[in-house]
């Protein structure tokens, strides 16, 4: 398939979710070499951004003239084009943690800087909530409820700003009587812990990009044992969304290039609360017909 049998048609889109929409629509009627660009666009939107045609094609591992055919498969005249997208997405966000709490100072208006940033981390909390409740597909959610519920061992894989939703899931599960185990062992022995693994368990997993490196060696591992998944992250083309399972995409909306975790921990007690409430359901059942 050559890439004018998919190119666009009408104007190519100037803004970059709306972009990353139509990418992730055509993936897979990309042909290989494109697939590989995609991905790394979709994970990698930054470098695309600022790189050069070569160093864009040395971490895409492609060859810079696929730069310009993957442009012209999304609609673009040119590479350049298609890159002014992905730069624009990055005109207004704060490049370092300097600038980014200097960008406070424009959202007081007279205000203490407190009740500013209170004020805007609190809207882009509901922001997050509320696309994320109307986003996630019930069936989905149900699905990785039964595959967490089914487990004996539920196995709790996060780290860096992932981490304090596992370590909350922990807790509140050990209150709810359900054994877990969470990775992140001082000892660095994590592999071995996760040898345990079956197919009778499953395995939760949580990282945003730039993704930790030990969480999805963590999740090849366990896929490769026959763990059941359940994963949340923030793209199709991430590298722990699982053949087999369930998954969310789940991207927290910002407040001056800070991001909280409220969606990503709605769905994550939701699931946990869920979890034990199929549990009691089943163990009611079982009561009665006996």
């Amino acid at each position: 398939m050559d890439f004018e049998d998919i190119d666009s048609a009408g104007a190519p889109p100037q803004e970059f979710r709306a972009l990353r929409d139509i990418i992730i629509e055509r993936r897979d009627k990309l042909p290989r070499r494109l697939a590989q660009v995609a991905a790394y666009a979709v994970e990698s939107p930054d470098e695309i951004a600022f790189g050069t045609v070569a160093s864009i094609a040395s971490a895409a591992k492609v060859q810079p003239s696929t730069l310009v055919r993957f442009a012209k498969a999304m609609g673009y005249k040119g590479f350049s084009e298609l890159q002014v997208v992905f730069q624009e997405r990055l005109r207004d966000r704060p490049s370092n943690y300097d600038e980014r709490l200097d960008a406070f100072s424009i959202h007081s208006s007279g205000r203490p800087a407190t009740a500013a940033m209170l004020d805007g981390f609190g809207k882009a909390a509901i922001r997050s909530v509320e696309r994320v409740c109307e986003r996630i597909d019930p069936v989905v959610m149900d699905k990785a409820a039964r595959i967490l519920a089914d487990a004996e061992t539920i196995y709790l894989l996060a780290q860096r700003r992932s981490y304090p939703i596992t370590s909350y899931m922990a807790y509140a599960f050990g209150k709810l009587g359900i054994r877990t185990v969470l990775i992140g062992s001082p000892l660095g022995i994590d592999r071995e812990i996760l040898n345990f693994a079956s197919p009778r368990d499953a395995a939760f997993a949580i990282s945003f990009t730039p993704y930790a490196s030990s969480t999805v060696d963590h999740m090849r591992q366990v896929a490769v044992q026959g763990v059941p998944l359940v994963v949340i992250t923030d793209s199709p083309f991430s590298p722990l969304v699982p053949e087999n399972g369930a998954w969310f995409e789940i991207v927290e909306a910002d407040f001056e290039g800070f991001r909280s975790l409220a969606a990503t921990l709605t769905v994550a007690m939701a699931l946990t609360v869920s979890v034990a409430d199929l549990r009691r359901g089943r163990e009611k059942q079982n009561l009665h017909t006996e």
